[in-house]
């Protein structure tokens, strides 16, 4: 029987600890736990990950499947100034923010984080932002406007905001604004006002997901924006607002919404496409993380539970090899 050798050209490779990001159909041997393994296609599924300490619902959540940050929002029967962090495993208690806010946004990572807007208390809006730093938020450049129930996405140095309810009305808003960081401008307007609609992407590659316009309600309508100016995306599968999402503009993951909802869709740049619902229905949640490994947290009416996804990319899996 030919060796692996043989077959593939090069022998296998002894490593002391799986490769954090193998190629699909990698072999090699993990002297640790002294075994063979291989890089296989894994199927598409939501599983139960830790629950969060208490009910939540209308937070600012950003980071990735195994290191989340979800600040403030409305826990239990009211708003909170919490900040709990997420490893893959195990919620901690961060920092909390200044101020108690309901549906503010956020983006960025765990040690590079921003969230901005919110009611304080509603139907105030406020134009606060604050950057994060792992451990500490520092106040940042307000927003030109007091706004909540937006879309908010993109690194903490490119950020973007769009849409929302303005001022102390419950009204609806296309306005734009880009971070950078530390201030806020002026960019170009969505093509329609809304409110409760939600975001993924960057500053120079975002994605608004649904949300309400006037005077129609929810909408199936996305827009991509490419650092100047929207144009319209694919159709959501249905009507939402208040979804959630994760990923990119051309890789994106779009979970529940309203009305309250289980299912989740995937984005290629052009369309939706439905994938693997999730087991709890959810509207003004979180999601973070990437398109094929996110995270979803709490629900409206208020839920601890969270789950994980993860899509069809490569895992690993312990083989016989001659």
């Amino acid at each position: 029987m030919a060796t692996y050798k043989e077959t593939k050209g090069a022998p296998i490779q002894s490593v002391s600890a799986d490769p954090p990001a193998p190629v699909l159909g990698q072999v090699w041997y993990n002297s640790t736990s002294t075994a063979f393994k291989t890089s296989i296609l894994g199927s598409t599924a939501w599983s139960s990950g830790t629950n969060y300490p208490a009910n939540i619902q209308r937070q600012a959540a950003f980071g990735t499947q195994t290191a989340t940050v979800n600040a403030s929002g409305y826990e239990a029967t009211a708003y909170t100034t919490n900040v709990k962090e997420y490893d893959g495993s195990s919620w901690t208690a961060g920092n909390a923010v200044p101020t108690a806010l309901e549906s503010p946004g956020g983006g960025g990572i765990l040690t590079a984080g921003f969230m901005a807007g919110g009611e304080s208390p509603a139907p105030a809006k406020v134009t606060t932002t604050l950057n994060y730093d792992g451990t500490n938020w520092t106040s940042s450049g307000a927003l030109s406007a007091g706004r909540s129930s937006f879309m908010v996405a993109g690194p903490q140095t490119a950020g973007i905001a769009a849409g929302g309810g303005p001022g102390s009305s419950p009204g609806f808003t296309n306005s734009t604004e880009e971070y950078d960081g530390s201030s806020w401008t002026a960019g170009g307007n969505l093509p329609v006002a809304k409110r409760n609609n939600r975001g993924i992407g960057t500053q120079t590659a975002g994605l608004n997901l649904g949300g309400e316009t006037p005077p129609s309600g929810n909408v199936n309508t996305t827009e991509e924006y490419n650092g100047a100016s929207w144009s319209s995306g694919g159709n959501l599968v249905a009507t939402a607002s208040n979804m959630s999402g994760a990923g990119t503009q051309t890789a994106g993951l779009a979970t529940g919404g309203g009305p309250t909802t289980t299912t989740c869709q995937l984005y290629n740049g052009t369309s939706f496409t439905p994938t693997v619902s999730m087991s709890t229905s959810r509207t003004l949640h979180g999601t973070t993380g990437a398109q094929l490994e996110a995270l979803a947290i709490g629900a409206g009416a208020g839920s601890a539970a969270v789950e994980e996804f993860n899509g069809p990319g490569p895992s690993t899996k312990t083989i016989t090899v001659s």
